[in-house]
């Protein structure tokens, strides 16, 4: 067997050793070396290869507008958001814990609390999982580094605990117990433990826009684009031919625009329109918009969709995003905090929580209105503290309660006790 017979395709011969078909998947079934598609597993790094004849890998999918839109919307979302180790007896903020400052302002020397988040965001959806090795001083925490997952390799024990395999290449790998490694997956899994890749799960849509986009592209390269053409209903002097290039070169240009054309020896002008085919492949392209969007769970308005609408109704889309977009990745990141960054004492007593509030509230005045009924304005019995007021706009707490305007609370309203 020569080292060629390895790219041909057939039935995976029975050894001992783990073949290529067994490492790539169906990606690494090939005729032979001139087969398109093993340059195009070389050049894209051993994606999987779709249908559509496209080969998705994560860097080939983020090059499409609708992924990295996606991708970048829950990303930023969950860097932007306040997320704050909080006491559970509600006495407010744990700003004296360590894991405190590394989840709110700086979990390693180079990176701000957004950039982390961002990226291990980015890394869950696009991968499945993302990870990051604790340094510690004995039981604390220092820094939080982060793992590139296309080099983590997890392994269950015996003992039904992980154990992380970092590839550092010509150094050899890292073996990492789980107590050393914080692990944030996707929240979709086969075995409990890898997460389903987004990426990986939408790649038959991902890879029908990528060979759209193609076609449309090679479309402008190669294909001619006529506006309009003139009509002869014989055959046109050299003369005329000239007269008519040089006028139509002088009417180049926007400031020539609509102006008139003179035509010679009963000539017509026709102009082009756009066929049944062309609005097909747009709306072809649209579709895919819709499809690639749907495993990410983002609304179509925070797609840019050109034919959707921005009315009142917007507010509404957005609270969908945050509940059933967010919310998700809210409970996974927190859980997921308590299970890998607090000890077993430590999760009694705190609780990391983000604050989606801004991601909900509606305009000033509807706020205004909400939170003056909650303290007891018009007479209506109130069920909120201005504490808690103020703590939804992620507020400090004051040790003493503010004189309420005159009028504000109505009757049998009382304010909070310092």
């Amino acid at each position: 067997m020569s080292i060629f017979d390895i790219f041909r395709r057939g039935e995976p011969q029975a050894t001992s050793k783990p073949t290529v078909q067994a490492m790539a998947g169906e990606a690494a079934a090939f005729s032979g070396l001139d087969d398109p598609a093993l340059y195009e597993f070389i050049r894209n790094g051993g994606g999987s290869q779709t249908e559509s004849g496209a080969t998705v890998t994560v860097k080939s999918a983020m090059k499409n507008t609708t992924v990295i839109r996606c991708v970048s919307l829950i990303s930023f979302s969950i860097g932007m958001l306040p997320l704050h180790l909080k006491r559970k007896d509600g006495k407010g903020n744990a700003r004296g814990h360590p894991l405190f400052r590394l989840l709110h302002r700086r979990p390693n020397p180079w990176q701000t609390a957004f950039e982390f988040r961002s990226l291990m965001e980015q890394r869950a959806l696009t991968h499945g999982g993302s990870f990051a090795r604790k340094i510690m001083s004995g039981r604390k925490i220092l820094h939080l580094i982060p793992m590139d997952p296309a080099k983590v390799t997890i392994v269950q024990r015996p003992d039904w605990s992980l154990e992380y395999r970092y590839d550092r290449g010509t150094k050899g790998p890292l073996i990492l117990p789980q107590n050393e490694v914080f692990h944030l997956r996707y929240g979709l899994s086969d075995d409990g433990i890898h997460g389903l890749s987004l990426v990986k799960q939408a790649a038959e849509a991902i890879g029908l826009a990528q060979q759209t986009e193609k076609a449309a592209a090679r479309l402008f390269r190669n294909g001619m684009i006529v506006g309009g053409a003139l009509k002869h209903p014989g055959k046109l002097s050299a003369e005329a031919y000239e007269r008519l290039k040089a006028s139509m070169n002088e009417d180049v240009g926007a400031e020539n625009a609509h102006r008139w054309k003179v035509l010679e020896e009963g000539m017509e002008l026709q102009t082009s329109s756009q066929t049944s085919k062309d609005s097909q492949a747009i709306e072809n392209r649209k579709h895919q918009i819709e499809e690639v969007a749907r495993p990410f769970g983002v609304p179509r308005p925070l797609l840019a969709v050109d034919d959707t609408s921005w009315g009142s109704g917007i507010d509404v889309l957005g609270q969908l995003f945050v509940r059933y977009g967010l919310n998700p990745w809210f409970e996974a990141w927190q859980q997921a905090i308590e299970r890998d960054l607090l000890t077993e004492a430590e999760t009694e007593i705190y609780e990391a929580k983000f604050n989606p509030g801004g991601l909900l509230r509606g305009s000033m005045k509807d706020q205004a209105e909400f939170f003056a009924k909650a303290l007891g304005a018009g007479g209506h019995q109130p069920w909120m503290l201005w504490s808690e007021v103020r703590d939804s706009f992620d507020l400090e707490t004051l040790q003493e309660a503010p004189p309420p305007p005159p009028g504000l609370l109505g009757k049998g309203a009382q304010n909070e006790p310092s």
